[in-house]
């Protein structure tokens, strides 16, 4: 079971790279245009899928209610209502760079460091609120624009049908160069996208959850979590766990497991 979750969290964050990576070639090339977009907005066939904040911020903007856009939006809200911020332990190509950022620094020896910046976990909530009001008040949809996740499929289509890149595109090296200071630092406490998937998955229904008499108190869940919690404190049922099954293969007592829950209360036998 060690590392069963990170080798197929893994597996699935290089396929859903691998769908804003490919697509643009074979749009530019061979027009073949059944996939389009990025996890902003994505297309795929007649089903459109548009990311829960993006859609959010250009419905308070536009002041609009667009009914596809809603539509859009439903199966990412229901996703994250009943399986917390998968996306971002599962899908979010920012994550993924950062995952393979993680394995070269071991790869070059860099060992492991504690996280020399903390912020108190809440910061996540007033940057999403911030991104929210900032939007309104510019009448733009900021995070649309400025988006790590975002940037990084639309860096990707620049490069292929404009040969250039954009110069927002800073914003994912910074982000890779905050992961030096504290890990998934951005993920933690800046991504309004992030929180407001957390803020829809309190209540979700799968959960990391403790077997507390197997629990050794080791610390190696904690030292694990990308997110710094606690998952021997029960940290992982907070609404902040993404869900990513880390602390799962560090646990060599085997006590902690993902398991479907009833609402808010203990976890379903």
């Amino acid at each position: 079971m060690f590392n069963k979750y990170g080798k197929i969290r893994l597996l699935v964050q290089f396929l859903a790279f691998l769908v804003i990576l490919v697509n643009p070639f074979l749009i530019f090339y061979w027009h073949f245009d059944f996939v389009q977009g990025w996890y902003q907005s994505l297309g795929v066939g007649n089903l459109w899928f548009v990311s829960p904040l993006e859609g959010l911020e250009s419905i308070l903007v536009s002041k609009t209610i667009y009914l596809p856009l809603l539509i859009g939006m439903l199966i990412p809200i229901l996703v994250a209502l009943f399986l917390g911020r998968v996306f971002c332990g599962w899908i979010c190509p920012i994550n993924f760079l950062c995952e393979l950022e993680d394995r070269f620094l071991r790869l070059w020896g860099v060992k492991k460091r504690r996280d020399l910046i903390r912020l108190p976990r809440a910061t996540l909530w007033f940057a999403l609120v911030g991104d929210i009001t900032l939007a309104m008040i510019l009448g733009a949809p900021l995070f649309v624009f400025l988006s790590p996740p975002g940037l990084v499929g639309r860096e990707i289509m620049m490069a292929v049908f404009f040969h250039t890149l954009a110069l927002e595109g800073v914003v994912i090296i910074g982000v890779l160069v905050l992961n030096l200071f504290t890990r998934r630092f951005f993920c933690r406490y800046f991504c309004p996208l992030g929180g407001l998937l957390a803020f829809l998955g309190q209540r979700r229904r799968l959960r990391v959850v403790q077997e507390k008499e197997k629990c050794q108190r080791c610390g190696l869940c904690v030292r694990a979590c990308p997110l710094g919690l606690s998952p021997q404190e029960g940290e992982s049922q907070s609404s902040y766990c993404w869900n990513c099954g880390e602390c799962i293969d560090s646990c060599r007592f085997e006590s902690l497991s993902f398991q479907w829950v009833q609402g808010s209360g203990g976890a379903k036998r």
